[in-house]
């Protein structure tokens, strides 16, 4: 009997030890990166804490080696960056049908975990800049099997036709097993954060397919599935796309051209769908294996130029409704900005709930053709976290520099690194602005904690001897309000000035503070009420010095 009770005793006591060790592991496991609101932002979410991603996206073919990523690995490491966003190739990972290797994916993920810098990995599968030259060579050469799209002259492109289910259940297959391969060599760590499905899918050099199973959809009735978002989301659409349907007379039943009209602009409304649908089968089949925030990028288009003429199709502005009603599984829809009018694609993106994300902006090394462009990559992203709660900004072939001392975007991650825990808590909260001038554009007034505040460029001051150039450099910066008349201020090129307020009282510089943070506690190093702030008639950041001030102004009469 004392055996039997000594067992049982032993027993309970093993049970309630794993029960111990279960809810323990259960508590301190964390979740795989997500994303989370925040008031009017939407934040990225890893191991529990919020997270504001200092990017670098590699060149095309910089990651497909793993002895080139070795001899690259150091440049990263020195330009302040938090995050690596580097491409995945399916023609690598399966060489032949079925036979996946996933080895350069692999130490990928280990090199980035060895330097503390996080990756969001590019997927090169069905489309890459619109061709599919991504595709493995036994994909490539059964054209039959893996038919492409033809041009309106009947001509196969260089372009997987999404209408094949061939194409689509291939690619769906592969970025499942790079999904599962994730999560079992990152599910504990979190080195990947998010993923991007394909690249810049867009039809190139006609607006539409003309495969036969593209025109017997084309033919065919909207499908209904559209048309109910169309109909429950009227209120909601982006004027844009809503200005066109109502052209074509707002018609909720009919084939594509019925309901949007006889334009080429039907033809790239109709490509939109497809594409988008083909996406929303590989990223919900990724999610299934491993749920991280996925993302799509978009090569912009050219003012003035017609569906065809550039990538059509993507997640464009005019085009986002339609990817939005058949991707719910994408989570964010971006721009890769090359062109000018950085701001106004900031704006259109930063719409109907799509948080900013900015994964491919031009890279403007100091050695940049044109003064315009010398220094614009830093101020570009003080404007984007300071005025679009932006989640990350990431310049595009960032390994190409030469000189890293030198480069600007290398003294704004420099500043940039310091203020996550800042602009982080202030995001969503309409306590933060940005700005971003040039020539063209050279002040904004502001109304931010109760006083006035008039941001110009530094230029307006008439030291420089760059003052009276037809073309003057981008400059920017951002303000965070953190109580009633006291600001942090970060960027270079900026000057502020206080107008008297409509109380009447002016408005006086109590203190500003240049500095500089150190795990998140604000260690002040220079005092700038004399000469730096004009005896207190302004607050300054030169061109070329970005730097942090901390501002407070009082009120006199």
């Amino acid at each position: 009997m004392n055996k039997l009770i000594s067992q049982y005793y032993r027993c309970l006591l093993i049970v309630l030890l794993v029960s111990v060790v279960s809810v323990s592991l259960a508590q301190t496991s964390k979740p795989i990166p997500h994303l989370q609101k925040k008031g009017s932002a939407t934040q990225l979410i890893i191991d529990g804490k919020s997270f504001l991603m200092l990017g670098g996206e590699l060149g095309n073919s910089s990651s497909s080696k793993t002895s080139y990523m070795d001899s690259i690995w150091p440049t990263l490491e020195k330009l302040n960056l938090n995050t690596v966003l580097a491409p995945v190739y399916w023609e690598l990972i399966e060489p032949q049908e079925g036979e996946f290797d996933f080895s350069v994916v692999r130490d990928l993920i280990l090199g980035a975990r060895q330097r503390n810098i996080h990756l969001v990995l590019l997927w090169f599968g069905s489309w890459k800049n619109s061709m599919s030259c991504y595709a493995p060579e036994w994909v490539k050469k059964d054209y039959t099997r893996f038919p492409r799209a033809r041009d309106i002259n009947n001509k196969s492109v260089e372009i997987l036709s999404p209408f094949a289910i061939t194409n689509l259940d291939a690619d769906k297959k592969a970025f499942a097993e790079l999904m599962k391969f994730v999560k079992k060599i990152d599910s504990e760590n979190h080195t990947v954060i998010m993923i991007q499905v394909e690249n810049e899918i867009g039809m190139l050099p006609s607006a539409r397919d003309y495969h036969p199973e593209a025109k017997k959809a084309f033919s065919s009735n909207v499908p209904e599935e559209l048309m109910n978002y169309l109909k429950n989301n009227k209120k909601n659409l982006m004027p844009e796309f809503l200005s066109l349907w109502e052209k074509a007379g707002l018609k909720e039943r009919g084939n594509w051209q019925k309901v949007f009209g006889k334009d080429i602009s039907t033809d790239e409304i109709f490509m939109a769908w497809y594409f988008a649908k083909y996406v929303e089968e590989i990223a919900s089949a990724g999610k299934a294996e491993y749920p991280l925030p996925m993302y799509l990028n978009a090569a912009l288009n050219r003012p003035g130029k017609l569906p065809g003429e550039y990538p059509s199709a993507g997640p464009l502005p005019h085009l986002i409704d339609i990817w939005k009603a058949a991707s719910p599984s994408i989570d964010i829809y971006s721009p890769d900005i090359y062109f000018a009018d950085f701001a106004k694609w900031c704006d259109l993106y930063d719409r109907g709930g799509n948080p900013l994300f900015l994964p491919e902006v031009r890279y403007e090394q100091s050695s940049g053709v044109g003064s315009n462009y010398e220094t614009a990559c830093g101020p570009k992203a003080f404007y984007a976290f300071g005025n679009h709660d932006a989640m990350g900004f990431s310049p595009f072939f960032i390994e190409s520099t030469t000189g890293l001392v030198k480069e600007p975007i290398t003294a704004t991650y420099k500043i940039l690194k310091q203020l996550p825990p800042l602009i982080l808590e202030h995001q969503g909260t309409k306590s933060m602005r940005g700005f971003l001038f040039d020539k063209a554009h050279q002040a904004d007034t502001i109304l931010l904690g109760a006083y006035q505040l008039v941001v110009k460029h530094d230029f307006t001051l008439g030291w420089s001897s760059q003052s009276k150039d037809d073309v003057w450099p981008i400059t920017g910066g951002m303000i965070i309000c953190t109580g009633e008349g006291e600001y942090f201020v970060a960027g270079e090129g900026i000057v502020i000035t206080f107008p008297a307020g409509k109380d009447g009282k002016s408005v006086g510089i109590n203190s500003i503070d240049e500095g500089s943070f150190e795990n998140g506690v604000w260690n002040p190093a220079r005092r700038l009420n004399g000469d730096q702030s004009h005896q207190g008639r302004h607050l300054r950041i030169p061109k070329d010095e970005p730097g942090i001030q901390f501002l407070k102004l009082y009120k006199y009469e």
